[in-house]
């Protein structure tokens, strides 16, 4: 019987030992040819393949539906009804192991999450997933790098500067400590001076602007590395009892760990960067937390964090920084007669990374601003330097069609609905995600509201606004990205063509059609679930198929990211591990189901 089994493959990755033992006793190799039938139609399956080599196709009817791999396995819902549903066939030639189905049966009696993972819906697998993940999170962060944290920048003072010199520098740089360097001792040496040690000062008796600071500081200093494990810093403070630390590599030092910013960012971290938003003076001030975000999304995703959790907090974050560069950049008369707003997926709050900008600013009718034009390209060029390119639409404020007075506004807003271009209707569609940053925020609910006005049973304008969901339509290729195409090329999917744009845009189109106010898309079905407009089972697996592709991206813009390549969105099939290939599968057919649901709703063959 066979002993290379891989079991770090799903859904055999959750089995226990005994279980595993079970799985190495009950499995025998199996062979089909190219063509042969390995499951037909209303048999009675008796094993649960997995493939070592070679693809199989599923058919329903004529129709391939489904492509496997490589350790992708099947049928495990077959197995549990006792007969196959469709029909197996092997495109090439196929070697895989065959378990028998008494202890696949006794696997799934054992494990919740092997059976979940093997055969349930969509919903259930997802489910299973994010709770194995989840048990990694906390540990995850603890074995995070402390230069991932928080470090402080360190301000450094002669050990013969007075106290009184220190306790000014105090507030200016709104500190608590300060290093002393001491060049006369030999060799020279750095301690530190903190708040606390002022009640030493005090009590020193001389006055304190002739009591050089280098006598009450403490010169053991106590010191980690940027590359160790903020466990490990934490388990350092805890032995040697300080309430902070200092980062240095060698005789570089990178600043100052606080131990409220270590407990803050093991249970808050986003807090420490929106910290750091708040405090900044100047736009170059803001360029650390900018690029900190990218890190926490990062960190957030190794450590198994929900993925609308990530983009909640990602939203968040971006707001913030946002709408304090607005504020360094524009005078408050503009910022208190303006709103500014995002749109697109920084809009919906389903943002990750940075891709390109959709912003703009309505104006109040009557208000007028010199140099708003230069003001506005200011922001844009922040916002560039800051890592979010420029938007290759050009949809920024910073131009002119995307900063108008309010009047202005609208009735460019009507000429988008009421004569219909696919790029009016596609600038429609990224308005209508729109989510205010600053500023009067009722200038922008009142935009909105002109547009729901305007659409009472417009079935025309609907079905035009909506026909853009062919733009991607799937070709027969999609079915090669999960395996059947050769050459080295064909495993680049792009997810967002593929199924997020026909899913978020799907949805959009209902929600203009019923009067939706919100804009992240699952706030949008939700509101279709409460309305009748989709079912529960559609509700829960667009959501699901929402979340999954967008961690899917993540991953994969991750990696661009770690390997110093720009981020393209695509996915590389072939490196999907089994799991997740099954799971796009599931979710790309949701999309499929979708689509075709809202070309029959809004006739768009007919288009």
């Amino acid at each position: 019987m066979p002993n290379a089994f891989n079991f770090q493959a799903s859904p055999f990755d959750c089995l226990s030992p005994a279980q595993q033992q079970l799985v190495r006793d009950h499995v025998d190799i199996a062979y089909f040819q190219a063509d042969q039938v390995v499951l037909n139609l209303d048999a009675a399956p008796t094993h649960l393949f997995v493939i070592i080599k070679g693809f199989v196709q599923q058919f329903y009817g004529s129709e391939v539906v489904a492509t496997y791999g490589p350790e992708d396995c099947f049928d495990g819902r077959a197995l549990m009804a006792g007969k196959v549903s469709s029909r197996f066939v092997a495109s090439e030639e196929v070697v895989a192991y065959a378990l028998e189905k008494q202890a696949v049966s006794e696997l799934i009696a054992a494990n919740a999450t092997f059976g979940a993972l093997l055969f349930a819906d969509l919903s259930h697998k997802l489910s299973a997933l994010s709770e194995r993940h989840s048990q990694h999170e906390l540990q995850s962060l603890t074995m995070a790098r402390v230069d991932e944290a928080f470090v402080r920048p360190a301000h450094c003072v002669d050990a013969s500067t007075d106290i009184v010199s220190v306790v000014r520098l105090f507030q200016a740089e709104r500190t608590v400590n300060v290093l002393v360097r001491d060049s006369r001792s030999v060799p020279p040496r750095m301690g530190i001076f903190t708040a606390t040690a002022l009640q030493r000062a005090i009590l020193h008796g001389t006055p304190l602007d002739r009591l050089p600071v280098g006598e009450l500081a403490n010169f053991n200093l106590v010191t980690v590395r940027p590359s160790d494990p903020v466990g490990e810093a934490l388990a350092v403070m805890l032995r040697h009892k300080v309430h902070r630390v200092v980062v240095a590599e060698g005789e570089h030092i990178h600043g100052i760990l606080e131990t409220l910013d270590l407990f803050s960012f093991l249970s808050n971290h986003s807090y420490l960067i929106t910290v750091q938003i708040l405090d900044a003076q100047d736009l170059d001030a803001l360029q650390a937390p900018a690029a900190q975000i990218t890190r926490l999304i990062g960190l957030l995703h190794r450590g198994g964090t929900r993925i609308d959790m990530i983009a909640a907090q990602v939203r968040e974050l971006n707001s913030r920084l946002f709408e304090r560069a607005w504020a360094l950049v524009a005078p408050p008369a503009l910022v208190a007669n303006s709103c500014l707003f995002v749109m697109g997926s920084e809009g919906r709050g389903e943002q990750l990374l940075k891709t390109d900008q959709d912003n703009a600013l309505v104006l109040r009718d009557g208000f007028e601003c010199d140099d708003l034009q230069a003001i506005c390209a200011r922001f844009s060029e922040a916002l560039q330097s800051f890592g979010y390119p420029p938007c290759p639409g050009h949809i920024m404020l910073s131009n002119p069609q995307w900063c108008q007075p309010a009047s202005a506004f609208a009735r460019q807003v009507r000429e988008w609905l009421l004569m219909p271009t696919p790029e009016s209707l596609m600038n429609l569609a990224i308005f209508l995600d729109a989510h205010a940053i600053c500023g009067d925020t009722r200038l922008l609910d009142e935009l909105r509201g002109n547009v729901a006005g305007m659409l009472v049973d417009n079935q025309v304008v609907l079905a035009r606004f909506a026909a853009p969901l062919n733009q991607f339509a799937e070709s027969s290729g999609w079915r090669g990205w999960l395996g059947l195409s050769e050459g080295p090329d064909h495993a680049a999917m792009d997810i967002k063509k593929a199924g997020l744009f026909p899913l978020v845009h799907g949805v959009r189109s209902l929600a203009l059609e019923h009067g939706v106010a919100a804009t992240g898309t699952a706030a949008r079905i939700e509101a279709l679930v409460a309305q009748g407009a989709l079912t529960a089972a559609q509700g829960t697996d667009l959501t699901q198929s929402l979340h999954f592709f967008m961690g899917l991206r993540l991953k994969a813009g991750l990696a661009d990211l770690a390997a110093h390549r720009a981020v393209t969105g695509e996915v590389t099939v072939a490196r999907l591990n089994s799991l997740d290939r099954d799971l796009l599968k599931d979710t790309l057919a949701v999309v499929k189901r979708f689509r075709t649901q809202l070309q029959q709703r809004y006739r768009l063959d007919a288009l």
